[in-house]
């Protein structure tokens, strides 16, 4: 059985690709709400506007596979 995976190495590289990840997502969330003429976190939560939500649920998809793109590749 090959457990390269389980080498710290690669392990902790692992968990810092994630990370970088997660943040840049983030970081792109928040840019795309503050260029946005609304703020996309009250009309989702507080006015549930499922037109929007439906878009910034495509939004997400398509910035998590840029962000796993340039991070694996």
């Amino acid at each position: 059985m090959n457990l390269e995976w389980l080498k710290p190495g690669a392990f902790f590289g692992s968990i810092l690709y994630a990370f970088i990840g997660v943040m840049v997502f983030w970081v792109s969330f928040v840019i795309i709400d503050k260029l946005t003429p609304y703020k996309l976190w009250e009309e989702l939560v507080e006015k549930q506007n499922m037109a929007l939500a439906i878009v910034v649920g495509a939004m997400a998809l398509g910035l998590s596979i840029i962000v796993a793109a340039a991070v694996v590749g």
